[in-house]
């Protein structure tokens, strides 16, 4: 792509964003504080719509690719931000999430695999993008989390294997630096919502799915290891703790810091982007294909982390039952 055409392009999106932001105030699609929030105000709802926008711009103008991918974007999307203004059922929500899953599949070619790697993908790939909407809560961090993700697949598609295409990763990298350029404030202008959490959630596992099966190098998984830590780490506390794990709340570790802890929120996402930085960093340059690095460096984040967690938290809370 030429830097006409990312100007352009970025342009574009930063229109198509406040468009919607209108459409939004106008139909009152706004974001209430809830027992999951860790916010306090009344914001605009589902501005990482863009994400998906910015893929279906890319679709019809850089020459119609990975079409089964795409309608399966657009019907996640599409479903995450009907429930982001009506609240959908389960069942609809979920089975719109497999079909969706399933088409993502069927562009990776994974039904040609023998068919045990069907269920374990379901588990693994559904499981990611449920993880990364609840760690979408407070400013800033899903916005820099995910374009660190694509800045480290743009770098290793450019340098490191050739796996998919540049002005993809390009297109949404401009979707994410549209979406920051009103998230990563203070006072955000606009949250994700589910359309843009669960969005670019998926299009991140895309990437991360074609890198896997280009180059059989399961490491690649680490790209998201800090939120998957917080994620995992949260749900069995809350199973030790015998919670409900499907209700919402606010037991993260970010979610600790920010309300508990009173930290402020970009803080908080900056320090989530710079550690998921200096695990990306080690990943591509010093572990590369070696299971065995893989494996300590995902051992060694896991129990400093826990450490920290406990120590900062204490046992009590992790552990206990809370009396309501």
């Amino acid at each position: 792509m030429s830097i006409i055409s990312i100007a352009v392009l970025l342009l574009s999106l930063f229109a198509l964003e406040l468009i919607y932001f209108k459409l939004a105030d106008y139909f009152n699609i706004i974001d209430k504080p809830n027992a999951r929030s860790s916010h306090t105000s009344v914001t605009l709802r589902g501005g990482g719509i863009i994400f998906c926008l910015a893929a279906i711009i890319f679709f019809f103008f850089f020459g119609f690719q990975y079409v089964y991918f795409i309608l399966g974007l657009v019907l996640i999307s599409f479903i995450s931000f009907l429930d982001d203004i009506l609240t959908l059922n389960n069942k609809i929500r979920l089975s719109v999430h497999f079909i969706s899953v399933m088409l993502m599949f069927y562009q990776w070619q994974l039904f040609s695999l023998p068919w045990f790697w069907i269920p374990i993908a379901v588990i693994l790939v559904i499981g990611t993008i449920n993880a990364y909407n609840f760690m979408d809560g407070i400013n800033g961090i899903t916005g820099s989390y995910s374009l660190l993700a694509i800045i480290t697949l743009y770098y290793i598609n450019e340098n490191i294997y050739a796996f998919t295409s540049p002005a993809l990763l390009i297109t949404i990298a401009l979707s994410l630096l549209v979406f920051n350029f009103f998230n990563f404030r203070k006072k955000a202008k606009c949250f994700a919502g589910d359309v843009g959490s669960v969005g670019i959630a998926f299009i991140i596992v895309f990437f991360i799915g074609q890198l896997i099966l280009a180059t059989h190098n399961f490491n690649y998984i680490l790209l998201l290891l800090f939120y998957g830590i917080d994620a995992v780490s949260t749900i069995l506390f809350r199973v030790i703790r015998k919670e409900n794990i499907f209700e919402a709340h606010r037991s993260h570790f970010y979610q600790f810091l920010s309300n508990e802890k009173k930290t402020p929120h970009l803080i908080v996402a900056t320090i989530y982007l710079l550690i998921q930085s200096i695990i990306n960093i080690i990943l591509v340059f010093f572990v590369a294909e070696n299971i065995f690095s893989a494996l300590l460096l995902c051992l060694f984040c896991i129990v400093i982390f826990m450490v920290v967690r406990f120590k900062m938290e204490g046992k009590q809370r992790l552990l206990k039952a809370r009396v309501v």
